[in-house]
């Protein structure tokens, strides 16, 4: 996989949790989620990512689309979503949409090796 203008990135870890509106919006029901972090990742919330192979391209190219929202567990959550739920199983399911499956993933986009080096010692 190669994520365009990010030469590092890693996946979500498994001490992630995430809360969920009611409905999810459509098309991205990722836009109804807020992400919680453990504190140690706080300098990490604003690198996790929504990324999605590039339209009518054959190679595994994947395109930021947009930033997740997150939290950190010490803050606040809010009052009008459900949750926390665990983000594994949920992103272990196949989504699909009418009738082609969504190739996207949620995933740590990290702007050098060094950065990538201390998220993947706090995630171990």
């Amino acid at each position: 996989m190669i994520v365009q203008d990010y030469p590092w990135f890693s996946d979500m870890p498994d001490c992630l949790y995430y809360m969920r509106a009611e409905e999810f919006p459509r098309p991205f029901i990722e836009k109804g989620i807020i992400f919680i972090l453990p504190d140690k990742l706080k300098n990490f919330r604003k690198n996790l990512y929504h990324v999605r192979r590039r339209d009518n391209d054959d190679s595994a190219l994947y395109v930021p689309l947009f930033r997740a929202n997150c939290l950190l567990e010490s803050e606040p959550c809010p009052k009008d979503m459900s949750g926390p739920f665990p983000v594994y199983p949920f992103y272990t399911r196949i989504a699909r949409n009418r009738r082609h499956y969504l190739d996207y993933y949620m995933l740590f986009l990290l702007g050098s090796q060094s950065e990538r080096a201390r998220f993947n010692t706090l995630t171990a």
